[in-house]
């Protein structure tokens, strides 16, 4: 399997994506393509004793900026690393593609250039979240801000496949976010997108209001990209919170010694809400995988946008959207009772 790197992508590039790379071939028997300088990508990894074997580079000196006005990735970005290396995968030079550049550039590059899922009106970002039970899927998560009831449907069935595949979650349950649990609360785009929800063949389980989400009783979280990006800043906002409270607490010597006693705990709480853990929000709808990496994102976090990507290829995702959009496809145009 090959998964194409976006080598700089990121904060911390090219080094933290070589490492990170590094122990994907080492641990996860994957080839690498990496797309950047390949001078600098070089010189990086013999000054930092990172072994390349494995890595094939694919050469451009060009980096978009995450500053630059996402459509520019199509006009005056194409000849960018992030560009280049969705040209490779749209190409099928590799088996999904990895960056932790602008989002926004990522989001157009991956519609325009990988191209999407013949039948998917919109990719969605969708990140996973830690729960009280487990995690969910939220998208989307910024791609689009405004939607269509239909739209909402798609993210449900994207959302839905890739947690029984990716996570294993038989049957995941999906929920619609909304002010109340009542099927007539919300905007004209919930009280739409619920009648089709329950038509479309998802686990629907109905509305859900933001407070409920963290205890994991669903799966996948169904919203528009502004609604869910605000809720996406505001889970990060919360974790760095109660990491810094979790710190105030255990200071001092009392605090110390009471941290010891359940340290074991503290780390586990610790590691269920580093994004690091899991990697990255996949690009759902897009004709292969496409990983977005959170932008401070270092070797471990890398490690695991790559294992990501490869649980994406292996278990077929793309091609059950695609069976499942089809699908859906058919049971709005089959007509009823015979009649045209």
């Amino acid at each position: 399997m090959k998964i194409i790197v976006d080598a700089f992508g990121g904060d911390n590039a090219p080094l933290e994506v070589l490492k990170g790379c590094r122990m994907a071939v080492d641990r996860l028997d994957v080839d690498i393509i990496l797309t950047g300088d390949n001078e600098k990508i070089t010189d990086c990894a013999r000054q930092n004793n990172v072994n390349l074997d494995r890595m094939k580079i694919v050469h451009t000196s060009e980096v978009f900026d995450i500053h630059e006005e996402p459509s520019k990735i199509i006009k005056t970005g194409k000849n960018t690393s992030m560009a280049l290396g969705l040209k490779l995968l749209h190409d099928g030079e590799g088996d999904a593609f990895l960056s932790a550049g602008s989002t926004g550039g990522l989001v157009v590059g991956a519609t325009m250039i990988a191209k999407r899922i013949k039948g998917i009106k919109r990719v969605a970002l969708a990140p996973i979240m830690p729960a009280d039970k487990g995690s969910f899927i939220l998208l989307d998560a910024g791609a689009n801000t405004d939607c269509r009831p239909e739209m909402l449907v798609q993210f449900a069935i994207m959302g839905s496949a890739y947690m029984e595949k990716v996570m294993g979650i038989q049957k995941p349950k999906v929920a619609l976010v909304n002010i109340g649990a009542e099927e007539t609360k919300g905007r004209e785009l919930e009280i739409e997108a619920f009648g089709k929800l329950r038509e479309c063949g998802v686990n629907f389980t109905g509305n859900i209001e933001a407070r409920d989400i963290p205890n994991g009783d669903a799966q996948v979280i169904i919203t528009d990209g502004y609604t869910g990006n605000v809720l996406l800043k505001l889970y990060e906002g919360m974790g760095k919170f109660f990491s810094r409270k979790l710190k105030g607490m255990f200071s001092g010597f009392v605090g110390k010694l009471s941290a010891a006693l359940i340290i074991g705990k503290i780390k586990d709480f610790k590691k269920q809400m580093d994004y690091k853990e899991v990697g990255g929000a996949v690009l759902l709808g897009v004709s292969r995988p496409v990983i977005k990496a959170h932008g401070s994102s270092d070797a471990n976090a890398f490690f695991n946008a790559v294992r990501q990507a490869k649980k994406c290829v292996d278990g077929r995702v793309v091609e059950e959207i695609t069976a499942a959009v089809s699908s859906d496809s058919g049971r709005e145009t089959t007509p009823n009772n015979g009649e045209s």
